[in-house]
């Protein structure tokens, strides 16, 4: 009497299915990102002294918990920050030393003396909803950026963004030691003081 075989599945295919479904799901799945500002921070400085400093140097922007932004203590919206922080980083206020030749500001005596003086103040609350705080942030560095790229236009005929980029370039055909130079002059002009306070509770 013959020994009957049992029956057996072909699982060849099976193993062909399981691969396309891999790749389906590798293609298809989304895998978000964490966004954030690019910072870099100061170094810890063991018993720094105390910086004094004008009031008047002083750009207190505020978001409290109900993602309201206040501007040197008054109501503002955020899209009407950038306009306010140019205002006050190019008001050129001071005379002597402190006299800036390139502000085209109101010069007002009561504002800030001059770009290198100017400091910028974010105070938030810890619950400031995180898309508000971004947008600030985001409204504080384009001020700067603005007025660097006016001042890299009038002396260079170029935006300062697109020296920056030609900087990280690999391919740039120019002279990176005079374009570096460039940068760092454009930077002093309007250096980017932005101080974040500890968030508040409330």
């Amino acid at each position: 009497m013959a020994r009957r075989l049992a029956p057996s599945v072909n699982a060849g295919s099976m193993a062909d299915i399981a691969f396309l479904l891999l790749i389906f799901f590798l293609v298809s799945t989304t895998i978000e990102t964490d966004y954030g500002i690019m910072r870099k921070l100061p170094p810890l400085i063991e018993d720094s002294p105390e910086v004094v400093f004008k009031k008047k140097n002083l750009f207190q922007v505020e978001l409290n918990q109900l993602n309201q932004l206040s501007v040197e203590g008054n109501l503002m919206e955020i899209q009407d920050l950038k306009k306010a922080a140019i205002a006050f980083l190019d008001n050129g206020g001071g005379s002597g030393d402190l006299a800036c030749d390139y502000c085209k500001g109101d010069k007002d005596i009561e504002s800030s003396d001059h770009p290198s003086k100017a400091i910028i103040s974010l105070i938030n609350s810890r619950e400031t909803n995180y898309e508000t705080y971004i947008a600030v942030q985001n409204e504080l560095v384009s001020a700067y950026t603005e007025l660097r790229n006016r001042e890299a236009e009038r002396l260079y005929g170029v935006s300062f963004i697109e020296m920056e980029e030609n900087l990280k370039d690999g391919r740039y055909v120019g002279n990176k030691e005079e374009l570096r130079d460039r940068v760092k002059k454009i930077q002093s002009m309007f250096p980017e003081k932005l101080s974040e306070a500890e968030p508040r509770n409330q």
